[in-house]
C-alpha cells in the first residue's frame, strides 16, 4: 500500500469565512429551514454523504458554497477559515477557495469514515482495513499509530465510523456495525467499552465530560454523564412524525439543545427531515426537509451567524 501526503504552509493572508465572498449557486435559493417555533436563523456546515458534497447554508437559508467529497461523513469548519473533511479513500483541508493545503490519502480496499482537527494542530484520521487510528502531522509525519482490535478482518467497510480522541488523551470508536463503542489507549489496548445497539456510528464528548453516543441503526441518540451513566435518551418514536431512522453526527448547542442528523439511505429516502433540533423534553423546534438539494446527511456542524469558528465550535 502507498500513502500519498500533501503538506502545504499557510500564509498569512488566509482569510477567514466570514470575509470570505462565496460563489452563489445561479438563481435564488428558497429557504429550506421549516420553521417550528423558534426563528430559522441556522448557519451549517452539512455533510451530504448521499449526494456526495459539502455544503455551507447561511443563516437565511441560502446554499452559499458546495464542494464534491465522496462518501463525506465527518466535516469541521476550522478556526482559519478552512474545512477539514473526508472521503473514502482521503482527509482533506481545503481553503474556501477550494485550495488542497494538507491531505492523507489511502488506497482500496482500505477506507476512511472519519477525522478529526486536534488541539496540537495534528490531525486523526481512522482507516478501516488496516483498522488503525494515525495522528498525522502537517508535515505529513505519522505522530502515531495505534492498532484498534475487530472480527471483521477482511470487511473494511464494517469495521468503524466516527472516532473521537477524548480530553483524558484515549480514543473512542464507535465499531460499526456492532452494538459497541471502545475506549483505547495510545497504546491500542481497550480501556473500556459502551453497549448501545446495533449499527453504532459515533461518539461525541461534551465539555462536561458527558457523552453524546450517535446509535446509528440502533435508532436512538443516548448522553452518558462521566461514569457512562444514561442521563438522557431519545428513541426511535420519542418525536411525533419524525422517527429515528439512522442516527449519524449530532452536536450539542450552547442552549442545551441537540442537532441530530437523521440519515434517511437505509430505505427512508426522502421521506422525512434531514436534521433537527432537538430540546431536551423532546420538542423539535427547526428542522430541514429539502429533497431536490440534498439527499441524506451524515454529519453537520453548526456555525455563528458571522461565519467565524472558535476552539469551542469543534465539539461535534
Amino acid at each position: 500500500m502507498t500513502r500519498k501526503i500533501t503538506a502545504i504552509v499557510l500564509t498569512a493572508g488566509m482569510v477567514m469565512l466570514c470575509s470570505c465572498r462565496f460563489n452563489q449557486p445561479q438563481g435564488r435559493q428558497d429557504s429550506i429551514y421549516r420553521k417550528i417555533d423558534a426563528p430559522s436563523s441556522h448557519a451549517f456546515l452539512g455533510a451530504d454523504y448521499s449526494a456526495g458534497q459539502i455544503v455551507i447554508v447561511s443563516d437565511d437559508g441560502q446554499i452559499v458554497w458546495k464542494h464534491p467529497a465522496r462518501g463525506v461523513q465527518d466535516v469541521w469548519m476550522l478556526p482559519n477559515g478552512n474545512i477539514l473533511y473526508n472521503e473514502v479513500t482521503a482527509a482533506r483541508e481545503i481553503t474556501i477557495d477550494k485550495k488542497v493545503v494538507w491531505e492523507y490519502e489511502i488506497e482500496p480496499p482500505d477506507e476512511m469514515h472519519s477525522c478529526q482537527p486536534l488541539d496540537n494542530g495534528n490531525y486523526l484520521v481512522a482507516v478501516s482495513g488496516r483498522c488503525v487510528l494515525l495522528e498525522v502531522e502537517p508535515s505529513g509525519n505519522i505522530a502515531k499509530e495505534i492498532k484498534l482490535q475487530t472480527v471483521n478482518i477482511n470487511k473494511p467497510h464494517a469495521q468503524m465510523r466516527q472516532v473521537r480522541k477524548l480530553a483524558n488523551g484515549n480514543y473512542l470508536v464507535g465499531h460499526y456495525p456492532f452494538d459497541i463503542a471502545r475506549e483505547y489507549d495510545s497504546r491500542g489496548t481497550i480501556v473500556s467499552e459502551i453497549k448501545t445497539g446495533s449499527g453504532i456510528f459515533g461518539p461525541v464528548e461534551l465539555p462536561d465530560g458527558h457523552l453524546l453516543m450517535a446509535c446509528g441503526d440502533a435508532h436512538k441518540l443516548i448522553e452518558y454523564d462521566a461514569e457512562r451513566n444514561i442521563v438522557w435518551q431519545l428513541n426511535e418514536n420519542d418525536l411525533p412524525g419524525n422517527p429515528l431512522r439512522f442516527v449519524a453526527g449530532v452536536q450539542r448547542l450552547p442552549n442545551g439543545n441537540t442537532v441530530i442528523c437523521n440519515w434517511s439511505g437505509h430505505g427512508y429516502s426522502g421521506k422525512q427531515p434531514h436534521i433537527f433540533e432537538v430540546t431536551p423534553d423532546k420538542k423539535v423546534v427547526w428542522q430541514i426537509f429539502d429533497n431536490q438539494q440534498f439527499k441524506a446527511f451524515s454529519h453537520v456542524q453548526m456555525l455563528n451567524p458571522n461565519g467565524k469558528v472558535t476552539k469551542a465550535d469543534l465539539v461535534h
